[in-house]
């Protein structure tokens, strides 16, 4: 099979890239080693559209973090999905945090994002479970919180919409320079593509080894553990942030899209093989940081503890680029630390400006349509609405997720839709059964009978995720 571009990765910035490609007359595969798309950083991490104060002046991050954050609202009503203006606080306890808060304040005043100091009296008269240690604030009104996976999947749906291959369960075992690109071996396929884009997470470094011998970079792998409190408990209204540090943005509470708060994360440097396993002092470790700054913090009301694992790097700063001077169509699209989410629509721009345009000089493609159709969601629609909806399609009406009032027919629509659900996670992905106060005890055994029966499958054969993770072992009558 012969392309263009193969793109290795389908998380963020590698979907965002296949939509933004997909604006053009190329041929593009994207090739991801998992079940469903954003399967690995770009499914358990905070969520926030940093505004792009934090990173070091002069660098990428800082560059593409405040063009991505700028990006979003418009594309996410392109792609009708979920967007939030939270705000955020950055809260500093004591002289030391202070003065560091003076030196993002200035950064976010020279790179143009709105800002505002506050005393800590000023803040807690807002923000009310905020702690007397905190002395300062730095308030930031247009920080946003999405759904990435959501955006993620949008992005690979538009982009197959206009003509893009994608082939999930394709790990990348072998790369070979030919004389006219690079020949990629992958889930016992042969691709052909002039141009490779590696968009490959925690598995860029390893991709890159195998074209080149002198790779000066390492991905190591981090893990960030996070509680998920029940939505009927209001924590905070905006992104509460400690002073960042070198190891991170600390410990934080994020109000989600669907009214939830994720507590957390710890920053743990992990050894291979990595897990994304809870632990015991990870749990300890984000008890004691967030009561610093959060008074009364409901941990008990936890509906669900959660790990992910973050792609850090030995490199301080993006890696965008040809790999070598021998490899100038071996773009790496690598070291996507935080804040990568933020600035993934600017980390596509970037790439097909300066590596693509050039190189293939593409004209546009008449027949792209950039924009997703909304999904139907039950739960959004008036009564009105809801009775019309149901009397012409009746599956609307039978409920399957109580906790979160979702339908059959939103479950249905999500596994034939474009690049649809094949797994339960990826039904979760899609349309949150299972992400309630019960966590799917009672909806995920109907998510499985409602997989099996449309994708006629024995149920024996429908996996929670992975393609071998099976979640029925046998009949028993």
């Amino acid at each position: 099979m012969l392309y263009d571009i193969v793109i290795i990765g389908a998380g963020i910035c590698g979907t965002m890239l296949a939509r933004e490609l997909s604006r053009y007359e190329l041929k593009v595969a994207v090739l991801d080693k998992e079940n469903d798309i954003a399967n690995g950083a770009t499914m358990a991490n905070s969520a926030i559209v940093h505004a792009g104060y934090d990173p070091e002046d002069g660098t990428l991050k800082a560059e593409l973090n405040v063009i991505g954050a700028r990006k979003y609202p418009q594309l996410c009503e392109e792609l009708n999905c979920h967007i939030k203006n939270t705000g955020a606080y950055v809260v500093a306890c004591g002289a030391e945090e202070e003065a560091r808060l003076d030196v993002l304040a200035d950064r976010a005043a020279r790179r143009d994002i709105p800002h505002e100091l506050l005393s800590g009296d000023e803040a807690r008269a807002v923000e009310v479970k905020l702690s007397e240690n905190v002395t300062k604030v730095l308030s930031f009104p247009a920080m946003s919180v999405i759904y990435p996976w959501e955006v993620a999947i949008a992005c690979m749906q538009v982009a197959v919409s206009n003509g893009t291959e994608l082939y999930l369960n394709h790990k990348v075992d072998d790369i070979e320079k030919t004389e006219d690109g690079y020949l990629i071996t992958s889930g016992g396929e042969a691709f052909h593509a002039k141009m490779v884009i590696n968009a490959a997470g925690l598995g860029a470094a390893s991709i890159c080894r195998m074209v080149s011998d002198t790779v000066d970079f390492e991905m190591l792998p981090r893990r960030g553990e996070y509680y998920v409190i029940s939505n009927d408990e209001q924590v905070v209204d905006r992104v509460i942030f400690p002073v960042p540090t070198a190891k991170g943005k600390g410990v934080l509470a994020i109000p989600t899209v669907y009214g939830n708060t994720l507590i957390g994360p710890n920053s743990e440097q992990l050894d291979e093989p990595a897990t994304t396993a809870t632990s015991v002092g990870g749990a300890a470790y984000i008890r004691e940081n967030i009561s610093k700054i959060i008074n009364d913090v409901p941990l008990h009301k936890s509906i669900r503890t959660f790990a992910g694992l973050r792609p850090s790097s030995t490199s301080k700063d993006f890696i965008i680029g040809p790999l070598d001077v021998d490899n100038p169509d071996f773009i790496n699209v690598a070291s996507i630390e935080s804040p990568g989410l933020a600035s993934a629509p600017g980390i596509a721009e970037y790439v097909i400006d300066n590596f693509v345009i050039d190189r293939f000089n593409p004209l546009p493609n008449a027949d792209a349509v950039m924009t997703r159709k909304r999904p139907v969601v039950v739960s959004e629609l008036s009564d009105e609405e809801r009775d019309e909806l149901v009397r012409a399609k009746p599956q609307y009406g039978n409920i399957v997720c109580r906790c979160e009032t979702i339908s059959e027919g939103e479950i249905v629509a999500a596994i034939h839709d474009v690049c649809g659900a094949r797994s339960v996670k990826g039904v979760k992905k899609r349309v949150r059964p299972g992400m309630g106060k019960c966590q799917g005890g009672f909806c995920e055994p109907k998510v499985v009978e409602i997989l099996a029966r449309e994708l006629n499958r024995s149920p024996l054969e429908i996996v929670l995720d992975g393609r071998n993770s099976q979640i029925l072992k046998k009949e028993n009558r």
